[in-house]
């Protein structure tokens, strides 16, 4: 979809059940507006049958609905971290509300979240969990990932506990610091960057833990669509055991 005004681009957005899941909790959305903004969001629900989809879903179309409600733009940076950190608080609201009132079914329900707002020449990205956003730096060409997993082998690993290769096989490596609709207050991490044309991706730990850093990047640097790179990274994904549910979002300037 091409975007209008300030940006020229692409996005595509997909989920996969997978191998090994017999629901699909992951959530994905691309969206612009009529300012020219593009959002991006991946969530990835938490709590088991009926409440990790249920979840996710309440904080997509929360985000969502605050997106498309604004009627003016963002006037700097400031203006636009506090929208989107208050559009995933209100999720975060939510969440813990309905599991509130339905603790039998809903109790324990939650979400990770990753959310990307494009505004003209900068960016803001919000972080809750371990869904991941990455880009190809401009300055250095170099694939990144700009968010930190809220997870507690990734403390562990910040805090040199244990190794990048430990990670990997750490009996503790899916274990959540942080997640959407567990507590009535949010700590979420927020970034700013400048806006210079590069391409986003957003994904779930589907795709990560079944697809290595290297195999992405080769991907993500290809020459097909953004729609064929969702497409063969899913089946990629899907190859190497389809562990997980996987949602992928990926934008590209036309620039």
């Amino acid at each position: 979809m091409k975007t209008k005004n300030y940006l020229s681009g692409h996005f595509s957005y997909k989920t996969d059940l997978g191998l090994a899941r017999i629901s699909n909790d992951d959530r994905v959305i691309g969206l612009n507006n009529s300012k020219g903004n593009v959002l991006l969001v991946v969530c990835d629900g938490m709590g088991g049958a009926k409440k990790g989809d249920f979840a996710a879903t309440i904080a997509i179309t929360t985000v969502q609905e605050s997106f498309k409600n604004r009627k003016r733009g963002f006037l700097n940076r400031g203006a636009a971290r506090y929208w989107l950190a208050s559009a995933i608080r209100k999720a975060n609201r939510r969440i813990y509300n309905e599991a509130s009132k339905n603790e039998e079914m809903y109790k324990g329900m939650g979400t990770t979240i990753t959310a990307l707002l494009i505004v003209r020449d900068y960016y803001v990205v919000a972080q809750v969990g371990d869904s991941r956003c990455y880009t190809i730096s401009p300055r250095n060409n170099q694939f990144i990932q700009i968010t930190e997993d809220q997870t507690y082998v990734a403390y562990l690993y910040r805090t040199k506990a244990i190794t990048e290769e430990e990670m990997a096989t750490h009996p503790k490596r899916h274990v959540l610091m942080n997640a959407l609709g567990i507590y009535p207050s949010l700590e979420l991490d927020i970034k700013t960057g400048p806006y210079l044309n590069e391409p986003f991706l957003l994904c779930t730990d589907g795709l990560y833990n079944n697809v290595s850093k290297q195999d992405i990047e080769l991907i993500f640097r290809g020459e097909d669509t953004v729609e064929q790179k969702i497409s063969t990274l899913i089946a990629l994904a899907n190859a190497n055991g389809g562990s997980d549910n996987i949602g992928i979002v990926l934008w590209e300037s036309d620039n």
